[in-house]
């Protein structure tokens, strides 16, 4: 691949960063995200915090990126999804797979 195929393939990828707020924890819903996203191609992973919510981070091609957002304000997750903040940055530095952490 040449220099600038990398670098235009890499203008179409971002980094979804999404704080789900809600009856996430303890309910699957870190295994229903990591699952989605493989579906989709993403790396990245899933953490709890300490307050209950969710953190997911997902890198890869932004329209992947918007599908998993959309899964996560679905309805239709394990749990109850109370409310999704997102933010979108650039690619950072690659990550291996996706993980529950």
């Amino acid at each position: 691949m040449s220099a600038r195929a990398k670098t235009e393939s890499r203008v179409s990828e971002v980094r979804l960063s999404a704080w789900v707020h809600g009856h996430v924890q303890g309910v699957g819903f870190r295994w229903y995200v990591r699952s989605r996203a493989l579906e989709l191609g993403l790396t990245g992973y899933a953490t709890n915090t300490r307050d209950g919510r969710v953190h997911v981070v997902a890198q890869g091609e932004k329209t992947a990126c918007e599908q998993l957002l959309a899964k996560l304000n679905s309805g239709e997750t394990p749990g109850r999804v109370d409310l999704v903040v997102d933010s979108w940055q650039e690619p950072g530095e690659p990550i291996s797979g996706f993980s529950e952490r």
